[in-house]
Order: structure tokens, then sequence, then C-alpha cells
């Protein structure tokens, strides 16, 4: 059996640990990601959900550094991702003039298309999932429409966010990230250009991480939510990174190679064993 040859990238590594991340948030605080995984106080358990939840969090972020658990740590996080999504749906349908709703879930469907994404490419090449690989990638021009949307949306607070010693301007950079995200959905949605603009926009959420939230950590260090928005932020770059992996090995038209399960014979004792 033919799998595609997926080489060691680095942005599975960095969605793992953006799980293990939250996955530790949540066995600290008891609580889950507040303000992106929607789990109200009223949800029965809501305690013991939160800390199963990081279990689940944590192991399957640790299972895709091991090669022969990396499909279930991935098919595992796709599901948990899935739940957190769907959670996020009514929300915006109390009140479909709100954008906030409606962000969280385009947020969280990136998170899946990642894990989808990783799933797929663990799979053989010819099996119904693995063929599909491409379209998943595809489907996170979906989610890059959304942060277009969201920066405009949430424009007042961003422009603060954005440091001031950071040439020419504010203004400049809002303009350059908000429209740097649309042209990057088109692209990768379109497929022109797409290894290009996947690479370019794991550098935005990266940068995103690196100038906005990880300072926050130094002024609010005991803010639950400070720390959720990092473990988020830094799920969102992997999930962007295994993207941006998947369209430009695609791209290269990686060839298929021998299922790496089975150890593979020198070439010398395959002659013999045929």
């Amino acid at each position: 059996m033919l799998i595609r040859n997926r080489p060691l990238n680095l942005g599975i590594y960095v969605y793992a640990i953006g799980a293990i991340f939250l996955g530790l948030l949540g066995l600290v605080s008891g609580d889950f990601a507040t303000g992106w995984q929607h789990v109200g106080p009223q949800v029965p358990l809501r305690v013991p959900l939160a800390y199963l939840t990081a279990i689940i969090e944590l192991a399957a972020g640790v299972a895709l550094f091991w090669r022969p658990t990396t499909r279930a740590g991935a098919s595992t996080l796709t599901v948990l991702y899935c739940v957190f999504t769907v959670v996020w749906i009514p929300k915006y349908l109390e009140d479909l003039h709100n954008f906030d709703p409606l962000g969280n879930v385009f947020e969280e469907f990136s998170l899946v298309v990642a894990g989808a994404v990783l799933v797929a490419s663990f799979l053989p090449a010819g099996s119904l999932i693995g063929r599909r690989e491409a379209l998943f990638a595809r489907l996170y021009g979906l989610s890059a429409i959304s942060f277009g949307v969201g920066h405009i949306y949430y424009m007042p607070g961003l422009l603060s966010g954005i440091p001031k010693w950071l040439p020419p301007s504010q203004m400049f950079w809002f303009y350059v990230t908000t429209i740097g995200f649309f042209l990057a959905a088109a692209s990768i949605l379109s497929g022109v250009m797409a290894p290009l603009a996947s690479r370019l926009i794991t550098a935005e959420i990266l940068g995103f991480e690196m100038l906005y939230w990880i300072p926050k950590l130094f002024v609010r260090p005991h803010e639950h939510f400070i720390w959720a928005g990092n473990a988020i932020s830094i799920a969102l770059s992997g999930a962007a990174w295994v993207v941006a992996d998947s369209i430009c090995r695609t791209a290269k038209g990686a060839p298929p190679i021998e299922n790496p399960s089975k150890p593979l014979l020198p070439k010398v004792d395959r002659d013999r064993a045929q």
C-alpha cells in the first residue's frame, strides 16, 4: 500500500505544542480556554469536563510527537475542535449581527482543518480521506476570510495592540495585515500562489502571537484570559503552519513511498525476498 511522502515538517509540532499548552492550562486552572472554548457556567459537570478536555488535549498533543500515534492524536484533536466549533454556532444564531461568535466559529474551524489535513496525510494516498488532503487544506481559506473580517470588526482594539514603536505606523500595519488575510484567502481558495500565501499567513499569525499576546503576559501574568489567548494563538499558528506544509508539499508533487509502518528491507534483501 502506498501513502504520500510526508516529510517531517515543523507545523505538526507547533500544532502539537498548542494542544499541549491548552491541556496544561486546563489542568492548572480547572477551566476551559475562556473566550475561545465556549462552555458556559450553566453546563452540568463543567469543571470535570474542563479537566477531561485538558487531559485529552495534552495526550493528543503529546501523541503528535511520536510517529505511530500521530494519526490517533490528529484524529482526537480534530473531533475535539469540531465540538468547540459547533458550540459557537447557537451563540451566533442568537444575534446574527454580532460577528464575535462567528469569528470564534472560524478560528476553531481552522484548527479542525489542520487536524483533518494531518489525518489525511497519514492515510493511504488512495483512500477516501487521503485523497482529500488538498481539499481540506483549501478550506482553510474560509477561516482566512473570517480573520480579515475580524480585523475590521475589532479595529479599535487591534490598533491599540499594535506596538507603537513598529514603523511606519499602527494604521499601516492594520491595513497590511487585514488586506493580507483577504489576499491569502483568495490565493488558498483558488490555488493561485497558494504556497506563498499559506506561508505568509502563517508568519502573520505567528507575528500576532509574538507582538500582541506574549507582551501581555508580562503586563498581566496572573490573568487566565491572557494565558488562554496565548495558547489559542499558538494553536492557530500551528494550524496555519500545518496547512502551509501540506500546500507546499502538494505543490512540489511529492511522490508516494512505501508504507513506513512496515520497515523497508535493504535492496539486496528485497531482491532475495523476491
